[in-house]
Protein backbone atom coordinates (compact mmCIF):
# COMPACT_ATOMS: atom_id res chain seq x y z
CA UNK A 1 0.00 0.00 0.00
CA UNK A 2 1.41 3.36 -1.02
CA UNK A 3 0.33 6.00 1.52
CA UNK A 4 1.72 8.92 -0.49
CA UNK A 5 -0.28 8.16 -3.62
CA UNK A 6 -3.44 7.66 -1.55
CA UNK A 7 -3.07 11.04 0.13
CA UNK A 8 -2.73 12.75 -3.25
CA UNK A 9 -6.01 11.29 -4.47
CA UNK A 10 -8.05 12.61 -1.53
CA UNK A 11 -9.36 16.20 -1.64
CA UNK A 12 -7.68 18.51 0.85
CA UNK A 13 -10.04 20.42 3.13
CA UNK A 14 -9.57 24.16 3.43
CA UNK A 15 -7.81 25.11 6.65
CA UNK A 16 -9.54 27.69 8.87
CA UNK A 17 -7.21 30.70 9.11
CA UNK A 18 -7.49 34.19 10.67
CA UNK A 19 -8.00 37.29 8.58
CA UNK A 20 -7.06 40.68 10.00
CA UNK A 21 -8.88 43.70 8.63
CA UNK A 22 -8.45 47.13 10.14
CA UNK A 23 -8.06 50.79 9.33
CA UNK A 24 -11.22 51.06 7.26
CA UNK A 25 -12.81 54.51 7.25
CA UNK A 26 -16.33 55.06 5.95
CA UNK A 27 -19.02 57.71 6.09
CA UNK A 28 -21.20 57.82 9.17
CA UNK A 29 -24.28 57.00 7.08
CA UNK A 30 -22.68 53.87 5.64
CA UNK A 31 -21.51 52.79 9.08
CA UNK A 32 -25.01 53.20 10.49
CA UNK A 33 -26.55 51.21 7.62
CA UNK A 34 -23.92 48.50 8.02
CA UNK A 35 -24.49 48.10 11.76
CA UNK A 36 -28.28 48.16 11.29
CA UNK A 37 -28.11 45.44 8.61
CA UNK A 38 -25.92 43.24 10.81
CA UNK A 39 -28.22 43.74 13.81
CA UNK A 40 -31.32 42.85 11.74
CA UNK A 41 -29.66 39.58 10.72
CA UNK A 42 -28.37 38.85 14.22
CA UNK A 43 -24.76 38.60 13.07
CA UNK A 44 -21.60 40.61 13.64
CA UNK A 45 -20.55 43.39 11.29
CA UNK A 46 -17.45 41.33 10.44
CA UNK A 47 -19.56 38.33 9.45
CA UNK A 48 -21.87 40.48 7.32
CA UNK A 49 -18.94 42.08 5.48
CA UNK A 50 -17.14 38.77 4.92
CA UNK A 51 -20.30 37.03 3.68
CA UNK A 52 -21.11 39.91 1.30
CA UNK A 53 -17.56 39.80 -0.03
CA UNK A 54 -17.77 36.02 -0.48
CA UNK A 55 -20.99 36.39 -2.49
CA UNK A 56 -19.35 38.98 -4.72
CA UNK A 57 -16.26 36.80 -5.22
CA UNK A 58 -18.41 33.75 -6.00
CA UNK A 59 -20.52 35.74 -8.47
CA UNK A 60 -17.30 36.87 -10.18
CA UNK A 61 -16.22 33.24 -10.63
CA UNK A 62 -14.18 32.73 -7.46
CA UNK A 63 -13.87 29.18 -6.20
CA UNK A 64 -13.61 28.39 -2.48
CA UNK A 65 -15.22 25.80 -0.23
CA UNK A 66 -16.84 28.24 2.18
CA UNK A 67 -16.29 31.32 4.31
CA UNK A 68 -16.28 30.19 7.94
CA UNK A 69 -16.39 26.45 7.23
CA UNK A 70 -16.62 24.35 4.06
CA UNK A 71 -20.13 24.33 2.62
CA UNK A 72 -21.49 27.41 4.41
CA UNK A 73 -22.13 29.29 1.15
CA UNK A 74 -25.33 28.19 -0.54
CA UNK A 75 -24.81 27.32 -4.21
CA UNK A 76 -26.62 29.46 -6.76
Amino acid sequence: MNVISESRSRPVADEIVPVALNGGRVTSGFREALFDAAARRGISVNELVLRATAEKLRDAGGHFSGVFHPGDMAAR
